[in-house]
């Protein structure tokens, strides 16, 4: 589970998500073009990461831009399986997949520097 923050007009919105998937050297997550997120990003595409565990926590700022293959979003499904083809098919009018372009990870820590890391 990560959280993911976007910008509604001039307002802040986060929401957790619970996938992301690597295809073709890029992190990926999938929606749908129903959500307000989905308009959120494609409003401003600038989004915002984050997540913790065992004491450290992650911050990925990256560009979300929709990507409309067919291969990316069938690379989603086959990662995932049947926890997306319960909510999603690969034609159904409203399953997409964002790429996440621009991206830097700052990894935090309260007993370490932060480490940055381009994606």
């Amino acid at each position: 589970m990560f959280y993911v923050a976007t910008v509604d007009g001039d307002r802040p919105r986060v929401r957790p998500f619970s996938g992301i998937h690597e295809f073709e050297g890029k992190l990926y997550m999938p929606t749908s073009n129903k959500k307000k997120v989905f308009a959120q990003m494609a409003a401003n595409p600038h989004v915002e990461i984050s997540g913790m565990a065992h004491g450290k926590w992650i911050r990925i700022e990256a560009d979300a831009v929709p990507d409309p293959r067919l291969e990316a979003r069938k690379s989603m499904l086959d990662h995932y399986g049947a926890a997306l083809t319960r909510m999603y098919s690969l034609d159904d009018g409203k399953f997409e997949v964002v790429r996440l372009d621009n991206a830097v990870a700052t990894i935090y820590s309260f007993t370490e520097e932060p480490v940055a890391i381009e994606l």
